[in-house]
């Protein structure tokens, strides 16, 4: 499983972040409202330099206590001007920063919930967890902050310089050159530190995977001792992200170097050259002293800099890694013009299906290899092959979890990719072997498939009391709440029959026109299984039924059983023709006895 897809061609900065100009469209308003804010804010810091001119030029040099204090009323009054403006600034931009992170987190988890499994299949839980996470939240902060003050900082530092070359063109000059280097600088710190940021981002997606499947795995590196080996390996992708975030210290505090030297060389440059140029009778005191005093209100400006290009650069690489994801083709869409909706009656045919995944090696031979297969209304039809043979695989294409790269699946005669996924998954239902639930009640996963009815209402209830009676998922009722007990993190709270029984009733509970069961009885005991096999014969009286048989037991259920041999139906027939007329049947049968009776021996063992 790779971490990503190939990454895109590098974009600039700016082209890479216009990409969240569609999110933060409504909310710009406000945000140039927080950015005039604080461009007012500082230009108030600019105009005391200037009060202060005149402050020492007049009433200082004339000795008048009445003037002074008019000055300094001056001074302060902008002083509280600018504070009231940087707290308009952050009442301005809070709200939309944070509207922009919950419109791009739900159209993020919107995005991963409508891409194909393929896609999932390639990247691991823990990079798309970063980029849900860490990379929206990032970009919170640097549209609210980062992205206003650095825009603010730039124009509050070229109106200085206008400012201070009005004084005199010289010391103005003195104090551009000076400052020339910082942008060398930060065109080789762009290359550095992006390639840096990309890395450490990179690197914290796959601590979060190491972290996220030593949670789930818990419970084999217990049993196999495996702690401390896990704790090595995760200590090892701790260091490297550690080197890397290093690395990242080291370029930020090369630029922080520049910006803190360049202006210190420049006051002194300045005061050198306005020494002399008040000797010469160019420039009056007055005149120096508000010219450090601008220039000392441009350092905080200046100095920001390099912390807000980080910061900036660190946004373009979450936007980069964001929009990864909202650029996946999404392979599984609705058709552009459905079919219209049928009634269902159930039937579900394979017409000349093959399937390869995507990442397939061209000279493999396709997993399903050419499948013709009928299944009428009300049939269940039990599918059975050898391990590798594609049975799962085949089960997950009526559902169009993935889709057929040949020939067509149809319901009802009509080719499922025509239907809406919506309504295709509203008519075929499913139950996986590896049954997956959620931290969520239990009624909430039975009824997951019912969006039609109100959970808690009495047609709730007795939908939900009907398939856990399939399901033979009495065990509810003595959980400390019954079924409205949350189940903890994938159901591992409870057992792994006491899990397939609830997938089997959550499939059973949608009411589907087709049924496919992946093996849905391979946890349970024999008792149970019997008693869960009775009960579905009565609900699949009048539902089609394709089922993924590992038992003899199961493979009873069916009306007639399919042959599944090298992605290739080789066989259909009742369970007692094929018996008779195939010895790959009787060799998968008595493999599948074989098994059994293991399973039976260790029942009583235990």
């Amino acid at each position: 499983m790779t971490t990503t897809a190939s990454s895109p061609p590098q974009q600039s900065t700016l082209r890479a972040l216009s990409r969240l100009l569609p999110f933060a469209k409504a909310v710009m308003p406000r945000l140039v409202l927080g950015a005039v804010s604080a461009l007012l804010a500082s230009l108030a810091a600019l105009g005391i330099p200037i009060i202060l001119e005149v402050v020492v030029r007049g009433p200082i040099a004339t000795g008048d206590p009445a003037q002074i204090a008019w000055g300094a009323a001056a001074i302060l009054a902008l002083g509280l001007i600018e504070a009231l403006l940087v707290w308009a600034r952050r009442w301005f931009v809070l709200a939309p920063g944070t509207q922009v992170e919950y419109d791009l987190r739900t159209a993020f988890y919107s995005r991963l919930q409508r891409l194909p499994v393929a896609f999932h299949d390639r990247w691991q839980s823990g990079q798309l967890l970063s980029r849900m996470m860490q990379d929206i939240s990032m970009l919170r902060r640097w549209l609210a902050f980062g992205s206003v003050l650095l825009v603010v900082n730039i124009i509050t530092i070229v109106v200085g310089l206008v400012l201070l070359f009005s004084w005199h063109w010289v010391l103005g000059a003195v104090f551009l050159v000076c400052s020339a280097p910082i942008w060398y600088a930060g065109s080789r710190f762009e290359k550095t530190y992006g390639t840096l940021a990309r890395r450490s981002q990179d690197q914290a997606g796959d601590l979060a995977t190491s972290v996220e499947e030593s949670v789930h795995g818990i419970r084999v590196l217990k049993a196999f001792g495996r702690g401390k080996y896990a704790l090595r390996k995760f200590a090892q992708q701790a260091e490297t992200l550690r080197e890397t975030e290093l690395d990242k210290a080291r370029s930020v505090g090369w630029i922080w170097f520049w910006l803190v030297l360049l202006p210190d060389i420049a006051f002194a440059l300045s005061l050198g050259t306005g020494i002399v140029l008040i000797m010469l009778g160019q420039l009056t005191i007055a005149q120096l002293i508000a010219f450090f005093a601008m220039a000392t209100v441009l350092r905080w400006p200046m100095e920001s800099i390099g912390f807000l290009y980080s910061f900036t650069l660190d946004a373009r690489t979450a936007t980069d890694r964001i929009f990864e994801v909202f650029d996946e083709q999404n392979t599984i869409v609705d058709p552009r013009h459905p079919a219209h909706v049928i009634e269902p009656r159930g039937s579900l045919v394979f017409e000349g299906v093959h399937f390869r995944y995507p990442d397939a090696m061209p000279t493999e031979p396709d997993l399903i290899d050419g499948i013709d297969l009928v299944l009428r209304p009300g049939e269940t039809m039990a599918l059975v092959g050898l391990t590798g043979s594609g049975k799962t695989t085949l089960t997950t294409l009526p559902t169009r979890l993935y889709d057929v790269t040949g020939g067509r699946v149809l319901l009802d005669g009509v080719d499922i990719r025509e239907l809406t996924l919506t309504e295709l998954r509203t008519h075929i239902g499913m139950a996986f072997e590896d049954a997956t639930l959620f931290s969520q009640t239990v009624r909430e996963n039975v009824l997951l498939g019912r969006e039609d009815i109100d959970p808690d209402s009495p047609e709730g209830e007795r939908v939900l009391r009907e398939a856990l009676a399939v399901a033979q998922a009495g065990f509810v009722d003595d959980l400390p709440d019954g079924v409205d007990t949350i189940i903890g993190e994938e159901g591992l709270s409870l057992s792994g029959g006491q899990r397939q029984r609830l997938a089997l009733a959550r499939a059973v509970a949608a009411r589907p026109a087709v049924l496919v069961l992946d093996d849905p009885l391979s946890a349970l005991d024999v008792d149970t299984e019997k008693l869960v096999e009775d009960a579905l014969r009565e609900v699949m009286a009048d539902t089609t039924a394709l089922v993924v048989a590992h038992r003899p037991s199961t493979v009873m259920l069916a009306d007639r059983v399919a042959l599944l041999e090298r992605g290739r139906i080789t066989a259909v027939g009742t369970h007692s023709e094929l018996l008779r007329t195939s010895a790959h049947y009787r060799h998968v049968i008595s493999s599948l006895e074989d098994e059994q009776a293991r399973m039976r021996e260790r029942e009583v063992n235990l």
